[in-house]
Formats: C-alpha cells, structure tokens, sequence
C-alpha cells in the first residue's frame, strides 16, 4: 500500500532560513511542496523518509536564497494491483459506491464489481445487494460509514497540469465590440477531474460485505 520513492529536486531555501541546519531546513521544503500531492504516475505523496544526497548549493544573480539539488526518499501511497485493502464508504451514486480510506478519497467500485445480483435503490441512494440464503432472498444495504474490503482493480492517473486558454474555433474572425469570447457555460463548466483514482471490486463472500450479515 505504501512504497518508497526517490525523488530528484532542486529546493530553493530563502535566505531569512539560513540559520538553520540544511537538511532540515530542506525536509520542511519538500513535505510543504509534495505531501499530500499527486505525482503522476506515482501516487499520492504521503511524507518525507530520508535524505540521501545532497549537492552543491548555488546562489543565482537576483536571487538571495540557496538552490540545492536534493536526493530524497518520499513515502508515497500507491497500492499494487489485486492489493487487498479496507475503506469505508462514503457514498453511493449510480457511478457505484465511493470509498474513502480517510486520507484518500477517490475510491470507486463500479456496479459491475458490486456483489450482484444488487441494485441502486433511488430513494435511499444507497447500493443493495441481494443476498440469497435458504431462507430466501435478503437485502444487503451499503450505508454510509460502513467499513468494506475490495482489491485494487485498476488505476488512473489524470494529468490536472495547469494549460493555456483554449484556441479560438474561428481565430480569423476577431470578436466585434462588446461580443463575449467565453466558451459556453457547458464548456466551462467541466466536472473537475481527480488526478489519482483507484477502481475496485468487492472482495469474495467472507471478506466484505456478508460480515454484516454474519454479525
């Protein structure tokens, strides 16, 4: 679930921080620039481990503090594939059932890795699932807050990278006086995007959701 990372980066120190030691005046720069921040294709930066190197350090023309390329190791969380893990729902939406693991959030089982047969009961918002016995036929509901096991299904890693404004449609027709060169509010509007998701599936009968029922 959690790896180490070495990271290669170049620390500015300002020169108001020159009293103190290097190292740790360079550990409090790296975990106010990475922690709790998505590396793409990496995962989410969790803290710093260690230092291993540390180079020169330069002072540019113009610029008071300190520049120091800097080796490091970075605890990062990025659980391998078919990794078995524990969450807690958050909440249910047609997309499926939405996991957090309190310090991550962007969890989705879709309905096609739900326990099935199961359903979206649009009156609670909440998944149900069917759960057969020899008494016959029991729903299962997936409330909010409950604690569930799935395996790490897939990955997707969405580059949230700040980019320039749009090219205009007609760019050999200049807007006239007064005409809005905004794009339309449904292209504005874009549902923003999480930069690390993790997709899952429910564990087998045993490891998830039928402990409610045993208990």
């Amino acid at each position: 679930m959690f790896v180490l990372v070495e990271m290669v980066d170049t620390v500015r120190i300002p020169p108001w921080v020159f009293d103190r030691q290097l190292n740790d005046a360079i550990a409090e720069e790296l975990n106010k620039k990475l922690a709790n921040k998505v590396v793409y294709s990496v995962g989410l930066c969790i803290c710093l481990y260690d230092i291993t190197k540390l180079e020169d350090s330069y002072i540019f023309p113009g610029d008071g503090a300190s520049h120091t390329k800097v080796h490091f190791r970075f605890v990062v969380f990025h659980p391998f594939l078919d990794e078995i893990l524990v969450g807690k729902i958050k909440y249910c939406s047609q997309e499926g059932v939405h996991v957090t693991m309190g310090f991550f959030d962007d969890i989705l089982i879709p309905p096609e890795s739900l326990q099935q047969p199961a359903k979206f009961d649009e009156a609670e918002q909440v998944w149900v699932w069917e759960y057969e016995t020899d008494e016959g036929a029991h729903d299962l509901y997936m409330d909010q807050g409950e604690e569930i096991r799935f395996r790490v299904a897939d990955e997707v890693f969405v580059d949230t990278s700040p980019t320039g404004p749009a090219a205009a449609a007609t760019p050999d027709a200049p807007a006239q006086p007064g005409q809005s060169t905004a794009p339309p509010a449904e292209e504005s509007g874009d549902k923003k995007e999480a930069p690390y998701t993790l997709v899952g599936t429910i564990c087998e009968p045993g490891l998830g959701l039928l402990s409610w029922w045993n208990s």
